[in-house]
This record gives structure tokens, C-alpha cells and sequence, in this order.
């Protein structure tokens, strides 16, 4: 069986965003992704999407939660499996210590 490399329990999220391409300074290159979103941690996401994305390469995010809030992240993509659609990973590497708690508090109240 294999090992669980996981630093965060995954919460199931269904939900489809827009996520928008970084380049190398941190800027927007208004390169958008349409993405659904499958499943989140405090630590990253997995969603699929048609489309290729580069592993490696960064991406603001603007997603909703359960509870309706929207949390802003950078994410890097850090695994792509499949094809059409493809099945992405990625790590949060740019978000606020309140959004992650958001999502830690969901997760230990859904623990019950």
C-alpha cells in the first residue's frame, strides 16, 4: 500500500473557477484556465481541467468555499495525470494565514 504523502486531509469542493496565469514577475499575463474544482486542503487543491497547463507554473485563484466566502491564493501546479480532462495537483503558495484557517476550521468540524 502506498505511502500517504499528505500533510492536510482533503474536503471534497465541487466548484468551477477561473484561474488566471502568472509570469515569471508575479504579474498576470491574462492567460485564463476554466477549472473544477474536486477537492481542497490547507496545504492545496486537485480539479481537472481541458486544458494543458504547464507543471511548475502559477496561477491566482479566486475560490468559493463552503461557506460562500471567496478565498484568494496563488496555487503551482505541481502534478498533471490523464488527458482531456487532465487531473491536476497543486500547492497553495501564496495565501493568507485567515483562508487557511478558514479551511482548517472546516475540516475539523466536518471530522465529527
Amino acid at each position: 500500500m502506498a505511502e500517504e504523502r499528505r500533510r492536510h486531509k482533503r474536503l471534497d469542493l465541487n466548484v468551477s473557477v477561473e484561474i488566471e496565469r502568472l509570469d515569471d514577475d508575479g504579474i498576470t499575463t491574462l492567460k485564463y484556465a476554466n477549472v473544477n474544482v474536486a477537492d481542497i486542503s490547507k496545504s492545496g487543491m486537485g480539479f481537472t481541467s481541458k486544458e494543458k497547463l504547464e507543471v511548475g507554473s502559477f496561477y491566482d485563484v479566486r475560490l468559493q468555499i463552503w461557506t460562500k466566502e471567496i478565498i484568494n491564493a496563488v496555487i503551482e501546479i505541481v502534478r498533471r495525470d490523464g488527458s482531456d480532462p487532465y487531473r491536476y495537483g497543486c500547492t497553495f503558495i501564496g495565501m493568507t494565514e485567515t483562508d487557511a484557517l478558514k479551511i482548517e476550521i472546516y475540516q475539523i468540524f466536518n471530522e465529527f
